[in-house]
């Protein structure tokens, strides 16, 4: 299991994507005369839990396919879990913020699933959490940002035993030991978003399912932490009724009466009839994904999936992200057919009450797009829009490029004193997103070139 890196793909106008932090550019912008001391770090506080939109009866056919499949689409014979107390170290070149937000997580983990798991980086520790320098991972892993391995205790042990049967998720039976490798030279988010995926799969789910809009469980990677579904999937994991060997038919005839018992809003509605995503689609997306491939071919590849979806008929968040990805790779050579595009996916967003942060994701788009054109009431509309809801998903770079845009649309619109305060407030926010200040100002400097005025 791995959460891939995000692919380097410019917006409109050269700002890349909001989760990627990018090489620093030459051109003297408002920028340049910043004061040299950035203000503090901001993090979140407590997490917004949000509500489920779903059914009982539809959870349990996700929690089925995500206990029991791997991501490449193979089945697992049995359901596996930690049995006992889940005891976590951490290992590599760490910092205190990667301890942090792994007790933040692991506290968020008892209160809210119920999950006997606690840091106590004891030496023989059930799970090890360990830093690795991100192109050693990429060396060994190409692609993953961070990964999850079965039955080793750290990273030499891995190495060791990459090639063998022992990491395979598919021989477990009972899990007593695993590792979640993050990368250690990257911004605070994007080890933060490692830790709560890869500890997530570690102890739950080793599946990923592109039809769920409101779960970390999507290799859309939109989610940056653990969302109110995941937390009741991790407590069904480990609720008394389940234990390590059960058969797929086994679960399934347990899990109408224990969803009933931990989420009783959700006996209310039937199973929404969501098909399953077909393998074909799912190497469409992950070739257009990969920055390893040609960027014409990827341009064909996703206009394919779009067209797949809809001989599927998948009005939902699979036509939306394939929309995404489409426009992401037309911004430099065809800006109208990615903003059409943009748009199509935000229409097919808001169809899905829980696709709320997917649509924030395109709301950086549809604002870069409409900064460049001039539209500065446009820009201040979405980015108003979209800035509660990254807040509330806990996605600081997403949050610090959306005040960027706010900011420069106020001044745009002679509110100068506005636009200054919000601009040095989404740096804050930038401080753990982006991580480094070349970072933060190069962010900052592909904003404001967008700017036509």
């Amino acid at each position: 299991m791995n959460r891939f890196v995000a692919p380097l793909i410019a917006v409109s106008m050269g700002v890349l994507a909001a989760c990627t932090p990018t090489p620093p550019v030459s051109q003297p912008t408002r920028a340049a005369p910043m004061d040299s001391s950035l203000p503090a770090m901001r993090t979140f506080g407590a997490p917004v839990r949000m509500p489920l939109t779903r059914s009982n009866m539809s959870i349990a056919q996700d929690f089925l396919d995500l206990a029991f499949k791997m991501e490449s689409g193979r089945s697992l014979p049995v359901f596996t879990r930690f049995e006992g107390p889940i005891t976590v170290r951490v290992a590599g070149q760490y910092n205190d913020q990667l301890v942090t937000d792994l007790l933040k997580l692991t506290r968020r983990m008892q209160t809210e699933a119920g999950v006997n798991i606690f840091v106590n980086n004891a030496p023989n520790a059930a799970i090890t959490v360990e830093a690795v320098p991100r192109s050693e991972l990429n060396r060994v892993v190409p692609g993953a940002a961070c990964f999850v391995v079965p039955r080793v205790s750290g990273w030499q042990e891995f190495l060791a035993m990459r090639r063998t049967p022992a990491v395979d998720w598919a021989t477990v039976t009972t899990r007593e030991k695993a590792t979640v490798f993050v990368p250690s030279d990257v911004s605070p988010q994007e080890t933060r978003d490692c830790l709560h995926e890869e500890l997530a799969q570690a102890i739950g789910p080793l599946n990923d399912l592109y039809r769920l809009s409101d779960s970390i469980f999507n290799d859309d990677n939109m989610h940056a932490v653990l969302t109110s579904f995941d937390m009741l999937v991790l407590r069904a994991f480990y609720s008394p009724e389940l234990r390590s060997g059960m058969s797929r038919q086994q679960v399934a005839e347990v899990l109408p009466g224990l969803l009933a018992r931990l989420n009783p809003a959700g006996e209310r509605g039937t199973a929404s009839r969501t098909s399953s995503t077909s393998r074909d689609w799912i190497d469409l997306m992950e070739y257009a994904l990969s920055s390893s491939n040609g960027l014409a071919q990827r341009q064909q590849v996703s206009e394919r999936a779009i067209n797949l979806t809809r001989a599927f008929g998948w009005n939902d968040i699979r036509e939306g992200f394939a929309n995404f990805v489409y426009g992401r790779l037309n911004v430099t050579n065809n800006p109208q057919a990615a903003y059409a595009a943009f748009l199509a996916a935000d229409q097919a967003y808001r169809a899905d009450p829980g696709a709320r942060v997917q649509r924030a994701h395109v709301a950086v788009q549809l604002a870069a797009y409409t900064l460049s054109h001039g539209r500065d009431q446009e820009t201040l509309a979405i980015a108003n829009e979209a800035i509660p809801i990254a807040t509330a998903y806990e996605n600081a770079s997403l949050l610090a490029t959306l005040m960027m845009f706010k900011a420069e649309a106020l001044e745009n619109l002679g509110y100068r004193n506005e636009a200054q305060q919000v601009r040095l407030d989404s740096l804050g926010w930038a401080r753990y997103g982006f991580g480094s200040e070349q970072n933060i100002r190069t962010r900052l400097q592909e904003v404001e070139r967008l700017d036509p005025s």
